[in-house]
């Protein structure tokens, strides 16, 4: 019964977040042809928050036990995003006209709904057609450059407005006796993907290598 209840509610989950990430991907394209870059994000944007954010709770899922996806692997990258989705995008309006944020959503949008309704139809079905987990393991070689390069740029453009706003930032004196500096905070983050995205990557190259290998001998 209880695995029958794990099954049901990962699949709901699954394929819940799979339509929120559909409608982005549909409103940034058909924007993106319709009208250009500079209205992408004003369309993507409620539909961009709420997907982007249900994510948390796939680290919830990984600390309970739900899934099997290590949390060092995965509390980064959803990290990194919710960073780029609140901290940046939603944070700092003058970055969202720029045409970086139509190869970012794009990006993102493709790799999620590849990645979600491989893992509902799994636990929908038990397994997913060969042809769709050759996506799920292979959609990243492309998605994932673009979708990094786009983040470390936005984050770029983004702070000459964060050092000028001083948003998120505290000087002292104050009644915490704290100080906090936004942008070189922001520069810190920049600064981790260096070595972070590369290590993902190897670790995202040694999981395809280890699915598909394992799919060949089924």
């Amino acid at each position: 019964m209880a695995a029958a209840l794990k099954r049901a509610y990962l699949a709901v989950y699954n394929w819940a977040v799979f339509s929120g990430w559909a409608q982005v991907l549909y409103y940034a394209v058909t924007t993106l042809l319709r009208s250009g870059h500079r209205d992408v994000y004003a369309a993507v944007e409620r539909p961009l928050q709420l997907a982007q954010t249900a994510a948390v709770l796939e680290i919830i899922h990984g600390l309970v036990g739900l899934v099997r996806s290590p949390i060092s692997a995965t509390l980064p990258q959803i990290g990194s995003r919710l960073f780029v989705t609140w901290g940046i995008l939603w944070s700092f309006p003058e970055t969202t006209t720029h045409i970086l944020v139509s190869s970012l959503v794009i990006s993102w949008s493709i790799t999620e709904i590849i990645r979600y309704s491989f893992f509902g139809t799994k636990e929908l079905l038990g397994s997913a057609p060969s042809w769709l987990q050759w996506l799920r393991y292979s959609s990243f070689l492309i998605m994932y450059p673009t979708g990094i390069s786009s983040e470390l740029g936005l984050i770029y453009i983004a702070l000459e407005y964060i050092k000028a706003s001083e948003k998120y930032s505290f000087r002292l004196p104050n009644a915490w006796n704290y100080s906090f500096d936004y942008f070189y905070a922001s520069i810190m983050v920049l600064l981790i993907y260096v070595p972070g995205s590369p290590h993902m990557y190897t670790y995202m190259l040694g999981q395809r290598k280890k699915a598909l290998s394992k799919s060949k001998t089924m």
